[in-house]
């Protein structure tokens, strides 16, 4: 009996240290964002759209936006990108092989005519079986192929695709209007930049009108404001205090550009894994050091892509373990990077952090909360412990979460309801008992589905029509 007492206060040890470790790095990160961040606002006073449209070296942009079952959102989408400000840039939205309405909504708002487009098999992908142009929007293109997969029709875009950078984002998301000016910013300073990625912020419940977003509202949907914490937290801090830091792992497949010579060396997006972006990532960054080529790969605070995230609990679930198969596929087909000196900042920093404490965390903390709960009951953790315990997994937790929201009110504004700033504090405080721990859960399951190596797929989350004003005014 004393053994097994022994090897649960052990165990308890390890897991107060993993939290310690966990959330002292992200107080780090959390650190070095924030002045990164003042740095960047400070920047911001030399507008990015005078600096591009004088500059004779803007990058020619193609938007790829693949399409499956999108038939409430498509169009709109669509809408929202043939506006954006942007000298030059076309359209490119797949249709990997629907089984709704989608080609029909796309051919009948678009007035879609086939064309006579020439492109080659740069990358694999199914077969495309037409090319259709546009007679109202001349640089919008749209593809109809096989159904392969997401990753599968992000290469029948590039393939398709005529300019020298590629942006990708969803079929359900709204881009700011000034978004690809700033994105590609990095691109004309910089000629090592490969690949940038921007913010992904909730749109449900925003209203929107002309394909814009023009009024952030929170949603009353209590699982929809976790998810607002969440990308507020991963983005303000997370992502751009590994960008700082030169160890970027992740580009948001919702909204990231990229070098498409780069990419094609590649070998574009892997069909093998629902984590594509960043199994992307990560290859591009093996090629680059392979060929001993210097490069960055970069984060950007403020390029806004307004997307839609899950409403209930089923979709977020289902979601959440896609996207944990997706990072533990992409860090295991990478793993000759784990602390491989070779590849700097990521493989000996960033690489080891996400395998240690987002690939294993789940099993980590969720064998913790069970062994800590076991203890406590059997009275065999002292007082001091249990506090400590406490702090470094609960309350350093609601630290970071309240610290998103401040760096959202002081850097950016978006929410300028007083009262919608007040129940995102209330919520970074609440995700931290139950929410959580919930995700971990999910997390948890997403690992035992990579380990039993369930099929990649699309994935089925109910998707919504945007909210669009004369909708709102109606409602009141």
């Amino acid at each position: 009996m004393d053994s097994w007492m022994n090897a649960l206060i052990i165990y308890s040890v390890i897991v107060l240290f993993y939290f310690l470790i966990l959330n002292g790095t992200y107080l780090l990160l959390t650190l070095i964002s924030f002045f990164s961040l003042r740095q960047h606002r400070m920047m911001q006073k030399i507008t990015y759209e005078g600096h591009i449209f004088r500059s004779e070296f803007y990058k020619p942009i193609s938007l790829i936006i693949p399409a499956y079952n999108e038939e409430s959102t498509i169009v709109e989408t669509l809408f929202s990108a043939l506006s954006l400000s942007y000298p030059e840039y076309e359209v490119v939205a797949v249709n990997d092989g629907s089984s709704d309405e989608t080609l029909t909504e796309l051919k009948r708002a678009f007035s879609l005519q086939p064309s006579a487009r020439d492109f080659t098999y740069e990358v694999p992908c199914q077969e495309i079986r037409q090319v259709y142009r546009s007679l109202t929007y001349p640089h919008l293109v749209v593809l109809d192929k096989i159904n392969g997969g997401k990753s599968d029709a992000l290469n029948a875009g590039i393939n398709v695709s005529q300019f020298p950078i590629f942006c990708n984002t969803d079929a359900d998301s709204v881009l700011d209007s000034s978004s690809l000016i700033k994105l590609v910013d990095p691109f004309v300073r910089d000629r090592r930049v490969v690949a940038v990625g921007g913010t992904i912020r909730v749109a449900n419940h925003c209203e929107i009108s002309g394909g814009r977003i023009t009024k952030v509202l929170l949603s009353p949907r209590f699982w929809v404001r976790f998810q607002v914490v969440e990308y507020l937290r991963a983005f303000l801090f997370g992502r751009m205090g590994w960008s700082t830091l030169g160890g970027v792992l992740i580009l948001s497949g919702a909204f990231s550009i990229f070098r498409r010579s780069t990419v094609i060396e590649a070998g574009g997006y892997s069909t093998a894994t629902v984590g594509e972006d960043m199994e992307l990532v990560l290859r591009m960054q093996r090629t680059m050091k392979e060929n001993k080529k210097d490069y960055r790969i970069v984060f950007l605070p403020d390029p806004v892509c307004w997307t839609q995230v899950p409403e209930d609990a089923g979709s977020l679930s289902r979601q959440r373990r896609r996207w944990q198969r997706g990072l533990s596929e992409s860090l295991i087909a990478n793993f000759p990077m784990f602390f491989n000196p070779q590849y700097g900042a990521t493989g000996m920093i960033s690489f080891p952090f996400y395998f240690f404490f987002e690939f294993l965390g789940p099993v980590i903390e969720l064998s913790g909360y069970i062994i800590f709960i076991v203890s406590l009951f059997m009275g065999i953790l002292h007082t001091s412990f249990v506090v400590l315990f406490l702090m470094a997994a609960i309350l350093l937790g609601v630290l970071l979460s309240t610290s998103a929201i401040f760096f959202e009110v002081m850097f950016f504004r978006n929410y300028y309801n007083a009262k919608d700033v007040l129940v995102l504090f209330i919520f970074s405080i609440l995700e931290n008992f139950g929410y959580r721990q919930l995700h971990t859960w999910w997390r948890f399951r997403g690992i035992i589905e990579f380990l039993f190596r369930r099929r990649n797929y699309w994935g089925e989350i109910s998707r919504h029509q945007f909210n669009k004003k004369e909708d709102n005014q109606k409602a009141v």
